[in-house]
């Protein structure tokens, strides 16, 4: 009976720190309390089995607004970060790296910044600049047009195809390479 409850006390401890670390927590301070990142799995959608076009708009950091319709056509990289993500910080040079290369090719990257204040925003934004702009997702709501296939972790990179449909998602932090290869993918499947 003894090791049964010791079971049950360690089982209820266990399911505890686990749900504590499914969910990213700042205090007061802004300090990072816990956090999990993604693994960095990558999914590639093929052609007919993705959904339709999303419709993605909202305000930049600096107050103008942007609509991802502008881009029709284009293949759009939106990369979902926070100032309070530690491996948002350690991508962001590659993700400046990606969009000044294939910029050219037709791709706009696009930063959806989640659960911060503006003016955590805007530093996080002037500490590591990527070169492309941000919109504010403070609520979560542009975050459901992605479906079944959104964000699931901070940072999550999702790749829509040029009709504006999901055509990939990498689970936290994007290394070079990955990010290269699946975003020249879908720009030359159609």
């Amino acid at each position: 009976m003894r090791s049964t409850r010791a079971f049950a006390a360690v089982a209820l401890v266990a399911a505890a720190v686990l749900s504590a670390c499914g969910n990213s927590t700042t205090g007061t301070s802004g300090t990072e309390t816990s956090y999990v990142a993604g693994d960095g799995s990558a999914v590639l959608i093929a052609q007919d089995k993705r959904d339709a076009p999303i419709k993605l708009a909202g305000t930049t950091l600096e107050g103008k607004k942007l609509d991802i319709a502008d881009w029709k056509g284009d293949v759009v990289v939106v990369n979902l970060w926070a100032s309070w993500c530690g491996p948002c910080r350690s991508e962001a040079v590659t993700l400046e790296k990606i969009n000044k290369q294939l910029s050219p090719k037709g791709v706009h990257f696009l930063g959806l910044n989640t659960r911060d204040g503006l003016a955590a925003a805007k530093a996080f934004q002037d500490r590591f600049p990527t070169g492309f702009q941000s919109i504010q997702d403070n609520d979560g709501t542009l975050t459901l047009v992605f479906g079944n296939l959104g964000p699931a972790a901070t940072p999550t990179t999702i790749i829509l195809d040029r009709q504006g449909r999901v055509a990939a998602r990498i689970l936290g932090p994007v290394t070079e390479a990955q990010l290269r290869d699946i975003t020249l993918a879908v720009t030359e499947d159609g």
